[in-house]
């Protein structure tokens, strides 16, 4: 989050049910409003892309929301143009969004970049994007520009395009290359983690395979043995390994909440919490309550998956959830808050995964696609997705899917 009001210094978000404060949040209400007015919306939408209005930048999305927004609502591009001499954040999200609108076809946007890229400050990683982005037919004649410009930057980020289809190679790796582990089985990957003499990025890297795939029992009896060398904290993505597991470290993390390193007493009290019994319901019930009373915006969706293991008996906490839904501006657990109320109370989601099928959020859009009733006018939205260039392939593929043809009378 970095835009910040002068006097409290902290957010400041229009209400949650007016228009700006829905395109601020990223809602599916937000853009469909916007089309019935887009007069009205222009402000906000360009307000968006100026500033950053996302909760926490490592998760929350914004950019595909905005795109859309401006090609659907025919507003110019020629303001996200000019954001792009801006500091380097104000660049970066205008970056974000003309790459996308110039897939979509917007030759302002592409040209926009295009030019940036010849004079522009942080034209690298530019560069480095729009060639992650588009066709390499769109931005190959740069390399002149590129060999004429490169100096001493300090970030590169050096992945293979463009600078090595360029002929430009970096001078003196930071980094020797390391092999990728995602091809051993998982009985290499835990020989690896077990060994005493595996380099400490070598077991990161085996954690990070593990914790993509279906959960590996073996992991458990190795796991007080993954503390970093000083003792201090877990090893990177230990904690993602062991979520993976689920329910089958439980009877182990009885043990670890007790230990006297408090990362692993820590882990494990987690791994409980994430699996409690029949007398936790009230204290989070009550947990949840509390971070309302405060509007705390980051941990609820934890206190959401929790309850949704209760089922029914946790139906109790639907006000609340929903309240959440509506109001955060955390837009990244808004997925959590549906898929916890379909645990717990399923009535009246219909029209919330319709909603998602706009929402800014991926998981929001799959939740929407895979969940939104077969209506006309679902379906005619999962077909826009199925079919927008500047989609992401997941929801594309989950369109794609979810318009294949069905028995019953009820397919168009």
């Amino acid at each position: 989050m970095s835009y910040h009001d002068e006097t409290s210094r902290a957010l400041s978000y229009a209400r949650h049910d007016t228009l700006e404060g829905l395109l601020q949040r990223g809602r599916g209400l937000g853009a469909t409003r916007a089309q019935l007015d887009p007069g009205a919306a222009a402000p906000f939408v360009y307000d968006g892309i100026r500033r950053d209005w996302t909760w926490d930048c490592q998760t929350d999305t914004r950019s595909l929301y905005q795109a859309r927004l401006l090609r659907d609502l025919k507003l110019s591009p020629t303001p996200i143009v000019d954001q792009l001499a801006g500091d380097e954040e104000e660049c970066s999200r205008a970056a974000d969004v003309l790459e996308l609108l110039a897939l979509a076809g917007s030759e302002e946007a592409r040209e926009g970049l295009r030019a940036y890229v010849r004079k522009g400050e942080h034209w690298v990683p530019v560069l480095e994007s729009i060639a992650a982005c588009w066709p390499a037919q769109w931005w190959e004649d740069l390399g002149d520009v590129a060999r004429a410009r490169i100096g001493g930057e300090e970030d590169l980020s050096w992945s293979f395009e463009p600078w090595g289809r360029f002929g430009i190679e970096e001078p003196s790796p930071r980094f020797p290359p390391r092999p990728s582990l995602g091809r051993l089985r998982d009985e290499e990957l835990l020989a690896l983690l077990a060994a005493a003499g595996t380099e400490f990025n070598t077991k990161i890297d085996a954690l990070r395979a593990l914790a993509g795939r279906e959960p590996a029992e073996g992991l458990i009896p190795l796991v007080p043995a993954l503390g970093t060398p000083d003792g201090r904290r877990p090893l990177p993505l230990l904690r993602r390994a062991v979520d993976r597991l689920g329910a089958l470290a439980v009877p182990a993390a009885r043990g670890w909440a007790v230990d006297e390193r408090e990362w692993l007493a820590r882990l494990g009290a987690d791994v409980l919490a994430d699996h409690p019994g029949p007398e936790a319901l009230a204290g989070l019930m009550a947990e949840l309550a509390e971070q309302w009373e405060a509007r705390a915006w980051c941990g609820p969706d934890t206190t959401a998956k929790r309850l949704a293991g209760f089922g029914p008996d946790a139906a109790d906490a639907a006000p609340v959830l929903w309240r959440y839904w509506r109001h955060t501006p955390h837009s990244y657990e808004r997925a959590d808050y549906l898929h916890a109320l379909a645990a717990i109370h399923p009535s009246g989601l219909d029209d919330a995964y319709t909603e998602s099928l706009w929402d800014c959020e991926e998981r929001a859009r799959l939740l929407g696609i895979a969940s939104a009733p077969r209506q006309p006018h679902n379906l005619e939205r999962i077909r826009g997705l199925r079919d927008d260039p500047m989609e992401t392939p997941e929801v594309r593929a989950a369109a794609e899917s979810r318009l294949a043809p069905v028995p019953g009378p009820d397919y168009p």
